[in-house]
């Protein structure tokens, strides 16, 4: 895209110790919560997501535990921030009022309430607890490649008549192409560019995620969310570090210094992982298939276990529809792959 004469401003949510804690198998730990929130904070990022990959509540067998308490981990990072807010992710079914109730009293300012695509109507009751709670609030549509821009737009209203101040279109496969987000995004800001803000949530998965954002952007998104080195679900997530390079060369503000997010990046968060994303077999699988990206690493165990194809198991995953909380599934998944061979 080119840019207009002095464009809207963008905020960007970085991520990395929410997203990311699906690529460290959820053992994040307070000293690298207040690294990364020391090193976030000082580069100008306006709001830090923090909790379990899957959002409050999340550490379970489904899902897999965390190491340190995610409230623990939310009051660090609250503790630690001079500037920056702290958000937390809500998933409901997953996280209860409750747990939005504990991250509000460890610090926390900013609530996204995620959804399936297609079941906003299941997050009014926690929109009215974060609404009662002062929170900021933010409506989150995953797998948004499922269903066209004009449905998007109609659970993008469900939200914000629920309560949310903004709505994510919310790429969680990594799946869309770029006429595929500006649809989408450009739908959702015609029904609530008036009363909301609208957002963007990258993978990459099929290596689109950085220019999906700009696409985003270009059609109406104001929120962009990253994490730092990509590090996140399945190939990982936009690069916050890129997305400021690039969004600086278009003349687009961020509130972000570029040399202290490249050294967060680099310095701070590269050692912290246990392995880069990157786009492999299954990655990109993933992005072909539509998969959840949380879904990869569980597949990998799976495929070790039962000694089946990572890349066979995903395609399975995608063409039986599994969403986010059907992390389950993947052993059924695996187990009917390998019957026929036992058989044999």
């Amino acid at each position: 895209m080119t840019a207009k004469t002095a464009p809207d401003a963008i905020r960007i949510t970085d991520s990395t110790l929410r997203d990311g804690s699906h690529a460290l198998s959820h053992r994040i730990r307070v000293e690298q919560v207040q690294a990364v929130v020391t090193a976030l904070d000082a580069s100008g990022v306006q709001v830090i997501e923090v909790t379990h990959g899957d959002g409050l509540g999340g550490s379970s067998f489904n899902f897999g535990f965390s190491e340190v308490d995610e409230i623990d981990l939310v009051r660090s990072a609250a503790e630690t921030a001079a500037h920056a807010k702290i958000a937390c992710l809500l998933i409901p079914g997953i996280g209860t009022v409750d747990d939005l109730k504990a991250a509000h009293d460890a610090g926390a300012s900013v609530v996204r309430i995620a959804t399936h695509c297609t079941e906003a109507d299941i997050s009014e009751e926690h929109f009215k607890a974060a609404q009662a709670l002062n929170l900021e609030t933010v409506g989150f549509l995953m797998m948004s490649h499922r269903i066209g821009p004009d449905e998007l737009a109609r659970q993008a209203r469900i939200m914000v008549d629920s309560g949310a101040r903004c709505v994510y279109v919310v790429d969680s496969a990594g799946a869309l192409t770029l006429q595929g987000t500006e649809d989408r995004v450009g739908g959702v800001a015609a029904e609530i560019g008036g009363q909301a803000q609208v957002g963007f949530h990258g993978h990459q998965n099929l290596g689109l995620g950085v220019a999906n954002s700009v696409v985003a952007y270009g059609a109406g998104a104001r929120q962009i969310d990253g994490c730092l080195i990509g590090l996140g679900a399945g190939a990982g997530n936009s690069p916050t570090e890129v997305l400021v390079a690039v969004f600086d060369r278009l003349g687009i503000a961020t509130g972000i210094a570029l040399q202290p997010i490249l050294a967060a990046a680099e310095e701070v968060v590269r050692p912290m992982a246990i392995r880069d994303p990157f786009m492999d077999r299954g990655a990109i699988v993933q992005g072909y298939y539509g998969v959840y990206s949380s879904f990869l690493l569980h597949a990998e165990r799976a495929a070790a276990r039962y000694n089946v194809p990572l890349h066979k198991i995903l395609q399975r995953a995608g063409e039986a529809g599994y969403v986010g909380g059907q992390e389950d599934m993947i052993i059924d998944v695996a187990v009917s792959m390998r019957q026929p061979a036992e058989v044999g």
